[in-house]
C-alpha cells in the first residue's frame, strides 16, 4: 500500500516529505458509499533517522456520520472532505477545547455539501465549498473501539480506535518537536482516481475512433479516384 500511496502523490505532484520523523499523513478513502461505518484508513509514513521508510494504517472514517447526513449543520448539506492534499493546514491543539488533535487552523479546505439528507455518501453531486470549517483529525471513544460513526464526524477525520490515535499523536509530537507544529494532510479517494481513469480511457477512444474514421474516409477517397 505504501509504494501506491506514494505513486499517487508523485503521480499528482503533491510533496512528499522525506526528512527523518517529518509525517506523511495520508487518508484514503474507501470505495463503499454507505455511510456511518470505520471503513476508511489514515496512514502515518515518514523515514527515520537511518532513511528507512515507516508506515502505519490506522482504521478511521473520512466522511460524516449519519445524523449529520440526515440532520447537517449547514443548510447546503453535510461536510464531505474533498479529495486533495491541504499542505500546512493543520497543527496540535486542542478539539473543541477537550483533548489535543490535529486541528485546521492553517487555512482553508474544500469539502463536497451532500445536500439531499438520505443515509448514501454522495461525493460529486453536491456543491464544493472551500474555507475554515473545523475539518480537525481526532478520536471517537476516549477508550476502546467506537463500533460506529454516528456523531463523531460532521466532516472530520476521525481514528476508530483510541489506542491507534494516541500512537498518531505521538508520532506528530514528534514531528512537531523536529519540524515545527505545522501539518499536512493528503486525502486519496479511489472513487475518484477510478472516475478520472475512465474519463482518461473515454477520452482516449473517442480520440482514436475520430483519428481511425479520418483514415477510412481517407482510404475511401483514395479509392474512389
Amino acid at each position: 500500500m505504501l509504494n501506491r500511496i506514494k505513486t499517487i502523490i508523485r503521480q499528482r505532484r503533491w510533496k512528499l516529505y522525506t526528512a527523518p520523523y517529518q509525517l506523511n499523513i495520508v487518508g484514503v478513502r474507501s470505495p463503499i458509499t454507505s455511510a456511518n461505518q470505520f471503513d476508511d484508513l489514515i496512514t502515518v509514513f515518514y523515514r527515520d533517522e537511518k532513511g528507512k521508510w515507516r508506515f502505519h494504517a490506522y482504521p478511521a472514517t473520512t466522511d460524516p456520520g449519519l445524523p449529520y447526513l440526515h440532520v447537517p449543520i449547514h443548510n447546503m448539506g453535510a461536510a464531505i472532505l474533498a479529495m486533495g492534499q491541504y499542505t500546512d493546514k493543520y497543527m496540535i491543539d486542542r478539539h473543541r477545547g477537550r483533548y489535543y488533535a490535529l486541528c485546521q487552523r492553517g487555512g482553508p479546505v474544500t469539502v463536497v455539501r451532500d445536500y439531499n439528507r438520505d443515509s448514501t455518501l454522495d461525493y460529486n453531486n453536491g456543491e464544493r465549498m472551500t474555507g475554515n470549517f473545523g475539518i480537525n483529525i481526532h478520536r471517537a471513544l476516549a477508550t476502546g473501539e467506537t463500533p460506529t460513526v454516528e456523531r463523531y464526524s460532521a466532516g472530520c477525520q476521525v481514528f476508530k480506535n483510541a489506542d491507534d490515535f494516541n500512537k498518531f499523536m505521538r508520532l506528530c509530537e514528534t514531528h512537531k518537536k523536529l519540524h515545527g507544529n505545522v501539518f499536512t494532510y493528503s486525502l486519496v479517494d479511489f472513487r475518484a482516481l477510478r472516475r478520472a481513469n475512465r474519463r482518461k480511457w473515454l477520452l482516449r477512444g473517442g480520440l482514436l475512433g475520430g483519428a481511425a474514421l479520418v483514415t477510412l474516409l481517407a482510404i475511401s477517397t483514395i479509392n474512389n479516384d
